[in-house]
């Protein structure tokens, strides 16, 4: 992957996003619900970050996982997270376009993956990396830009605590870009990539993958009482996904 969108410069503040509620209330909600049981399956983590998820999967009783991410800076805090918390997960620096196979997991997580693929090759490319490091009957599930999103609706989810940018006419390849407003005031950005809803599903469809489908967004129900969320899931601009092998 191209390190142009390095995270490496906005490692700390991503990690701060995860205070936002979109983020506990929608993302992690989906994610883990998505997951489902975890128990005693062997998990890789792609585009893993800081760790957030890692570390929940493993404490939801995992036996073993490995988070990978193309971004030292975001390693090192998901290492010293790990050296300041000991619970068994595995860190490392690598690409998933070129990741090779590493082992053979029940589960393979992908939060914010797919969505830096800047073309139908890299998709795919992914998605082949994806595959050959699942066992047979292996799960895959994870959390994306929505492809389906529409681009008139971009800039409506500032109270949420980000809005996206793209071309007027968004085709393929086009980036996507997040800005981000965190909770203590300060901005950052980064850009994605947008790929047709049908490019997805000929990627995975390629690579040998079964049942892709997009999933939710889901809600937390201890938030649902409420109308807040209601600009959100009328075009949500998030989605999950999963498939098996």
């Amino acid at each position: 992957m191209n390190d142009d969108n390095s995270y490496d410069k906005i490692a700390e503040q991503y990690k701060k996003s995860k205070q936002l509620g979109f983020r506990k209330y929608v993302e992690e909600f989906t994610l883990l619900k998505l997951a489902g049981d975890v128990s005693g399956k062997q998990v890789l983590d792609l585009a893993c970050g800081e760790g957030i998820y890692t570390r929940k999967i493993k404490q939801l009783g995992a036996s073993a996982i490995v988070g990978v991410d193309l971004s030292s800076e975001m390693i090192k805090l998901a290492e010293a997270e790990e050296r300041k918390n000991p619970i068994g997960c595995q860190y490392l620096v690598n690409d998933a376009l070129n990741l090779g196979k590493i082992g053979d997991f029940d589960m393979v997580m992908c939060m914010y993956l797919l969505n830096y693929a800047r073309n139908k090759e890299e998709l795919l490319q992914m998605c082949e990396s994806i595959y050959i490091n699942l066992k047979p009957k292996g799960k895959l599930f994870g959390f994306n830009d929505n492809p389906m999103n529409n681009l008139e609706n971009y800039a409506t989810y500032k109270e949420y605590g980000f809005i996206k940018e793209s071309t007027i006419n968004r085709e393929e390849g086009d980036f996507v870009k997040y800005i981000i407003y965190n909770p203590d005031g300060k901005e950052f950005s980064f850009n994605n990539y947008y790929l047709s809803p049908q490019t997805y599903e000929a990627c995975f469809l390629a690579a040998g993958f079964k049942n892709f489908q997009w999933e939710g967004p889901f809600l937390d129900e201890k938030v649902r009482e409420t109308d807040y969320w209601d600009v959100f899931f009328n075009d949500p601009p998030l989605i999950g996904f999963s498939a098996s092998k």
